[in-house]
């Protein structure tokens, strides 16, 4: 049959399903967008190397509430909560007992794994807007965990993080820095990939469409529900331990809800059920606040309306979400499908018959 992205092209066996990259095209594509984004460092200025690698970061957790959301159908508000679990599970094995990167990250991911589990087990007698809320739950706990903690050991301004060290190489350099978060969002994206297409993905698509047609086709509900929690909530708080060890520092002031608005905003905004609609999302959200500012600069008296910033930005925010859901609830993935059909179908694009 043909793929609705590449015009011309067919498939011609179910091998040609398995494959990520499907066409000269695609393939051409991904070199080149590698290749970009190995000379990106060495031609970025250090604001941009760290706005770039703010996305990344921010990708890992889009990806994996894109995951649980987005295809296994299950509301999450406690994005933050996880971020947070991971973020201070880094903070107190490298603070108390001086655990390395490559312990502290893996560790951050089976705490999270472990809260998923437990968080994850109310989806199976909750659905919508209670499941919602007993997922937000999660997150007063675990920031009041993080508080108790700070108070305790005396850390009024957070949990001080050295900076981590791999191959030898201690990661303060911003190019350095890049490159292991590019790895690190790269690594996520394929595996998210990859997962969508094996029994587990597939179980979670069919649960998110009509969940007794699930159950009646003989996928265990159940375990599709709490697999979702667990993957995403350990994807989850692994970006938190990479946020941690970027910052340098783990404070509970850092995973306010409005963390958890901005990745649900991610995965609205970039277009739900799609993980170029994650990364998209990502970069968006990340860097909108950032083109506000830049923008308020440009008007006339930029400079005496900095402190209405912050306001702005909420108000900006809150409208540009406003939009997409009333206008485009496809998000940026169906802007970017519309543009890349018109040029796939020039010039025999034709409006349709009514």
């Amino acid at each position: 049959m043909p793929q609705p992205h590449a015009s011309g092209h067919f498939r011609t066996d179910y091998a040609n399903d398995w494959q990520l990259l499907q066409t000269r095209g695609q393939r051409a594509s991904a070199i080149a967008g590698v290749v970009l984004a190995c000379l990106f460092p060495f031609l970025a200025s250090p604001f941009q190397l760290d706005l770039a690698n703010q996305v990344l970061i921010a990708v890992v957790g889009a990806v994996a509430l894109m995951l649980l959301t987005g295809y296994a159908g299950q509301v999450s508000l406690g994005h933050a909560g996880l971020m947070a679990a991971g973020a201070f599970t880094t903070g107190i094995l490298a603070r108390e007992t001086g655990a390395p990167f490559w312990i502290a990250l893996p560790a951050s991911g089976v705490a999270g794994a472990l809260i998923g589990f437990v968080f994850g087990l109310p989806s199976l007698r909750l659905r919508g807007l209670y499941l919602a809320v007993s997922t937000l739950a999660l997150h007063f706990i675990v920031i009041h965990a993080g508080q108790e903690y700070e108070t305790r050991r005396g850390l009024s301004s957070g949990v001080v993080i050295d900076p981590p060290s791999l191959f030898g190489a201690e990661l303060i350099d911003p190019r350095l820095w890049y490159a292991a978060l590019f790895v690190c969002a790269g690594a996520t994206v394929l595996f998210a990939l990859n997962l969508l297409r094996s029994r587990t993905g597939r179980a979670w698509r069919a649960l998110h469409g009509r969940e007794p047609v699930a159950e009646a086709l003989g996928i265990p509900v159940a375990r599709a529900k709490v697999s979702a929690f667990v993957i995403a909530s350990t994807l989850t708080a692994m970006s938190g331990s990479l946020f941690a060890y970027y910052r340098g520092f783990v404070s509970s002031e850092a995973f306010s809800l409005f963390l958890t608005i901005q990745y649900v905003a991610m995965i609205i905004i970039g277009g739900m059920g799609s993980i170029l609609g994650a990364v998209l999302g990502a970069t968006f959200v990340t860097l909108f606040p950032y083109l506000i500012e830049m923008a308020m600069a440009q008007l006339p008296g930029g400079e005496s309306m900095s402190s209405l910033v912050f306001a702005v930005n909420y108000a900006a925010f809150g409208l540009v979400m406003i939009l997409f859901l009333l206008f485009e609830p496809q998000g940026l993935v169906g802007i970017w499908q519309r543009i890349r059909n018109w040029f796939l179908l020039w010039p025999f694009r034709q409006r349709p018959l009514k």
